[in-house]
């Protein structure tokens, strides 16, 4: 079965949830944000998960989202945490787009962004900018394996981002 579904993945602050927010204007589909789901059903934040219950805890509770996804979103933009392309069944899901820009371009719209404090904030890997890149050129080659369609995102504008993305998707 077709699910019509696009999930997007790529490192943190690549602009996954804006993308996902902007392409409801140009194909109807709402958004959903895995991460958002976790909070909800665990009425905390990202970031008190990972301190009080741990990495695996999160990753068991991503696990179970993607499983969710599978059985019961269809024709839906799904916005994934930056890890969430390790899950197994992803493709299950739906077409895997990943939104791609070097480490300096995340950094620099991020700290464009007018609540780049709170951008900041929202990500504690990005504290320690050396650990981070090294996170990030890992996750890169991997991002690329489990990818359907890339899309460069740095430098662009919005509209080309989802109108090349739509035309790669459909």
């Amino acid at each position: 079965m077709n699910k019509n579904n696009i999930i997007l993945i790529g490192f943190m602050g690549v602009g996954k949830g804006t993308v996902a927010r902007a392409l409801f204007k140009y194909s109807g589909r709402f958004s959903i944000d895995t991460d958002d789901l976790i909070e909800s059903i665990t009425k905390k934040k990202i970031k008190e998960i990972f301190k009080d219950e741990g990495e695996s805890y999160f990753r068991d509770l991503e696990k179970q989202c993607s499983i969710w996804l599978e059985k019961s979103i269809t024709n839906t933009v799904i916005s994934t945490g930056g890890g969430f392309y390790r899950q197994e069944n992803i493709k299950n899901i739906g077409k895997v787009v990943y939104l791609k820009s070097s480490f300096e371009g995340i950094l620099k719209r991020i700290n464009d962004a007018p609540n780049a404090k709170q951008k900041l904030d929202k990500r504690p890997l990005l504290k320690n900018l050396d650990e981070a890149k090294k996170l990030y050129e890992t996750r890169v080659k991997e991002y690329e394996r489990v990818s359907d369609v890339i899309v460069d995102v740095e430098a662009r504008d919005m509209e080309d981002i989802i109108k090349e993305l739509l035309s790669k998707c459909e």
